[in-house]
């Protein structure tokens, strides 16, 4: 069982320009290029660590594919991605282990996008419960497409929100933002960043993120 997500591309003129995370993401600043949320509720059989150790399990992210409405077809998102030391990214490592995915932690991944290129992400570990997980990812390099700058640090942000509703039922939620002040060649888009997003719950519900159909065509 996974319900169809419900997704929402918010508008400036919906929140308003100097709209305000709410505090329970951590995020500061005020206003946003993008915003997408994502709620669902899907079946997962491994508990909460199962679901830890997919969020840290950050080889499993290669191969990730979503529709792309430019193309009209299924896509990849994401054909690179792995773990590394620090946020410097100079050594490369395996997955991040159940150990080390514990409240508060943070570690850091590379990851590329077939858009914006390959980028550091910082993933912080929120919280870690039997019965919630929190945590949310945010890029601390530069993004670029070829070579225009799209992204400076900390201007693409997400955040994932697993909550156990019974034994092996979870609802999920999910908020992307990019900066007020990213680059004009990323804001509008709606479907695409719909899509996106889907892609990304369709990863943690262990659904084929390609499964037809797409959420936006």
């Amino acid at each position: 069982m996974a319900d169809s997500p419900a997704v929402k591309f918010w508008s400036l003129s919906e929140l308003g320009e100097n709209w305000r995370p709410p505090e329970c993401t951590g995020w500061t600043g005020e206003g946003f290029s993008s915003l997408v949320t994502t709620a669902a509720r899907f079946r997962h059989a491994s508990g909460s660590e199962g679901l830890l150790l997919q969020s840290g399990a950050i080889s499993s992210l290669v191969g990730m594919r979503y529709w792309s409405t430019t193309h009209k077809k299924w896509q990849t998102l994401i054909p690179d991605a792995y773990a590394v030391t620090n946020a410097q990214g100079n050594q490369r490592r395996n997955d991040f282990t159940l150990e080390e995915l514990k409240a508060g932690k943070v570690l850091y991944f590379q990851q590329g996008d077939n858009l914006s290129g390959k980028a550091i992400y910082r993933l912080h570990i929120a919280e870690a419960t039997a019965g919630r997980l929190v945590f949310d990812v945010a890029n601390v390099t530069l993004m670029r497409y070829l070579f225009l700058p799209l992204f400076h640090p900390g201007e693409m942000q997400s955040i994932y929100y697993l909550d156990r509703e019974s034994e092996d039922v979870w609802r999920y939620y999910s908020m992307a933002r990019t900066g007020k002040n990213a680059s004009s060649l990323t804001t509008g888009h709606e479907a695409s960043w719909i899509n996106r997003s889907v892609a990304f719950y369709r990863h943690v519900a262990g659904i084929p993120t390609d499964q037809e159909p797409p959420a936006a065509r």
